[in-house]
């Protein structure tokens, strides 16, 4: 594994969740871990990784920000509906499409028939085109399946696109997505099944690292979603919530309860929620892809979150149906121009604050020692210009320190 040593770089380090710029600063990197970061007038050779010469890379004044992170996808699937992108023009709405066959169910049928190579093939287009906007880490759940072989098919499917690309891969079982045909009138049956099979199969096969639920009206309730959370707990999963999208059942306060990673979309959350959120220290993960695509008119409760010191996640939440967006950058200036977030905050929200919803706090979000060498070149020199074009392309990008573009 190569050394890399970044100099003349304006960095933003993004400790804290806040820019922490070094104005003239450099970045070394030692078996695929930052070794030193700092001010150019305090570069020490000595610092440097002692194993060999180090790659030199003059970054002439250009921006460096860590790798971006994708902590909300649902990147595995089959197909494409833009039919339904069709009808919802016209006027249909989410809950009308869903009901008449069309929606999670059209795209659950499409990944059951898909063999794996072509759910290979078809994520792995995705997965390039998120990387093309600097994203280093993404978060892939499950879903499309709701059935114990196609589930895991893509759970498999997810781990296995990391063996093709330099690319940190977190998958998350969402078998709680919606309810599959042959469990018609049967909820309460399928969440047994998710319960006392999938979710303990799935976790002795190490195939995801948390659960997720879809608590809504047109998914499962908050009594539902309790089960299969506590069935997570006992198989020692960390859980997290598709929360108060379309309708506030109190999902908010019900992922803080079981101290989830994060609660997802939150347009309707009220303060009870976001108040829970700050003592658990749930992040709330902000979807504004979906907002968009929707045409939602209820924004997330963006001043509850700053006032109660709520960390804020953006993700693309890639899916056919909702939000089929590859790229991250473009959900930052969504971010700020829709949900009124401020350039630092988009861009806490793709990197630290993103870490942290996934559990990956201490391993990557921000460029300090002892951390994953994943940081990225852009062409650009300030960091509000991610946020403010949505566009700006990587020059380079580094994972685990290898040098990737």
């Amino acid at each position: 594994m190569s050394e890399t040593l970044v100099i003349h770089a304006r960095i933003a380090t993004m400790r804290g969740g806040k820019y922490s710029m070094i104005e003239d600063g450099a970045l070394a990197t030692s078996e695929g871990r930052i070794a030193w970061v700092g001010p150019m007038a305090e570069l020490d050779r000595q610092k440097l990784p002692a194993r060999a010469d180090p790659k030199m890379l003059d970054a002439e004044g250009a921006l460096v920000t860590p790798g971006l992170i994708d902590a909300h996808t649902h990147l595995v699937y089959g197909g494409n509906r833009a039919a339904e992108f069709e009808k919802r023009l016209e006027g249909a709405s989410y809950e009308d499409i869903a009901k008449a066959g069309g929606g999670i169910a059209a795209t659950v049928k499409a990944t059951r028939a898909a063999s794996d190579m072509e759910l290979r093939d078809q994520s792995l287009a995705r997965l390039r085109r998120l990387m093309a906007g600097g994203v280093t880490t993404v978060e892939i759940k499950s879903g499309y399946g709701l059935d114990m072989h196609t589930e895991m098919r893509i759970l498999r499917v997810a781990k296995l696109l990391a063996k093709d690309i330099p690319v940190r891969i977190r998958t998350t079982f969402l078998g709680a997505h919606a309810l599959p045909p042959e469990f018609a009138g049967r909820a309460d049956d399928y969440i047994e099944l998710l319960c006392k099979e999938m979710i303990p199969a799935i976790a002795l096969d190490g195939a995801a690292d948390a659960v997720d639920c879809f608590c809504e009206g047109i998914g499962f309730t908050p009594e539902q979603t309790q089960r299969v959370f506590s069935a997570a707990h006992e198989m020692g999963l960390r859980v997290k919530l598709h929360a108060d999208q379309l309708s506030d059942l109190g999902g908010a306060a019900l992922a803080a309860r079981n101290r989830a990673l994060s609660a997802d979309h939150l347009e309707h959350t009220n303060e009870e929620g976001v108040l829970a959120m700050a003592k658990s220290g749930t992040v709330a993960m902000l979807l504004p892809g979906a907002y968009l695509f929707l045409r939602e008119t209820k924004l997330p409760p963006i001043e509850l979150l700053r006032r109660h010191n709520v960390p804020m996640a953006i993700a693309t939440d890639c899916n056919p149906g909702t939000s089929p967006y590859t790229s991250l950058p473009l959900m930052m200036n969504l971010a700020c121009v829709l949900f009124r977030l401020t350039p630092e905050e988009a861009l806490a929200g793709a990197t630290a604050h993103a870490a942290r919803a996934l559990g990956l706090e201490e391993e990557a979000g921000s460029l300090e020692p002892g951390k994953s060498a994943d940081f990225v070149v852009w062409n650009a020199e300030e960091p509000a210009e991610l946020a403010y074009t949505g566009g700006v392309r990587p020059r380079a990008a580094y994972f685990a320190g290898t040098y990737r573009t």
